[in-house]
């Protein structure tokens, strides 16, 4: 199939096939850290607390700083991963509303990246001794279990996730490439600081498959700085501005895979040949944008399910049990120890 052919429908009939009872949108999560993160960047801002807040979805970046800029921790957000945080939810939420002992829910999470096997067994990812999530498999992986099955994936009908937790907006979808945390964040944070709800969507400055992307946006007549690496090398670099002093950014975003999650080291192998012929990390990134634009909801703050879910449980962004399921720590991490 075309590189960017969106298949979710069909990575939900196949998942049903191959057994699992509910199949979830992991973008509702996105939803989430979008909620908690851009309330999180908005107190911090106005306080000038812990500035620059970097993000803190991309696992293999989280270990990075751990290991390699111990000092700069405090500035990562604290909010989890949103496939995190749509476990916590599933063993909590959806199993108190569904009347299901949440010891009896294995969670698996389908990821485009490797290093969320290591973030889902993190012990800070528990909560009253369950694990959020309980596996990991990654698409590459999703992919040969459908051809074990000999489901023939092109031929499957299109299906829908199962509610109440299968909506998601177009601030989720672009999550997967560069600069499309940021975005979604700045889309919420606006209407935050405004207090409206402003018709400004897109914030095409942070796009783009650079290494590193800087811009300046204005919001409620303040200029935030904002910057968006991809790749550790270019990670490297934002850490050593602001180690030094030398950056004057109020929101970083970083994420691990030159080009965002749609490049992980989880997702279908490409050839060289094909490499060369077509840019996969642009096509990948454009299907993402698309499905943004074609959303009716492009803003992770007027998602109704985030929003029910909020008065039936969670209260608001910030509250205590949003903290105590959807937030978590970090530690100073030995770079020579591997566990």
């Amino acid at each position: 199939m075309p590189i960017g052919t969106n298949v979710t429908g069909k990575m939900v009939t196949a998942l049903k096939r191959l057994g699992f009872d509910k199949v979830f949108d992991t973008n509702t999560g996105a939803d989430f850290t979008i909620m908690e993160e851009a309330h999180e960047f908005v107190e911090r801002f106005k306080e000038n607390d812990n500035l620059p807040m970097i993000t803190s979805c991309s696992p293999g970046w989280v270990k990075y700083i751990e290991m390699n800029y111990p000092e700069l921790l405090p500035h990562l957000s604290t909010c989890k991963s949103p496939h995190q945080m749509f476990g916590a939810l599933v063993k909590t939420y959806f199993a108190k509303r569904e009347g299901i002992d949440p010891s009896k829910i294995y969670m698996v999470s389908v990821m485009p990246c490797i290093a969320k096997k290591f973030e889902r067994q993190r012990a800070e990812m528990k909560n009253d001794g369950l694990y959020d999530v309980d596996n990991v498999i990654t698409t590459r992986e999703l992919s040969r279990m459908i051809k074990q099955a000999n489901i023939e994936f092109t031929k499957l009908e299109d299906s829908t996730f199962d509610n109440p937790m299968g909506e998601a907006t177009g601030a989720a979808a672009i999550f997967g490439t560069t600069g499309g945390v940021m975005e979604a964040a700045l889309r919420t944070a606006q209407d935050i600081l405004t207090g409206e709800d402003l018709p400004k969507i897109d914030f095409e400055q942070v796009r783009g498959g650079d290494g590193i992307k800087r811009a300046t946006v204005n919001i409620a007549g303040k200029d935030i700085k904002v910057v968006a690496a991809s790749g550790l090398a270019n990670a490297q670099k934002i850490m050593e501005e602001i180690k030094e002093g030398k950056a004057d950014y109020q929101f970083v975003e970083i994420m691990a895979c030159p080009g965002g999650c749609v490049m992980g080291g989880g997702q279908p192998i490409k050839s060289s040949k094909i490499r060369r012929e077509v840019d996969v990390r642009k096509l990948r990134a454009d299907a993402l944008y698309s499905i943004d634009e074609k959303s009716t909801i492009r803003k992770s703050h007027e998602n109704p399910i985030l929003k029910q879910i909020y008065a039936e449980y969670l209260e608001e962004p910030g509250s205590y049990r949003a903290h105590k399921l959807l937030h978590t720590h970090y530690t100073e991490r030995d770079k020579y120890n591997l566990e």
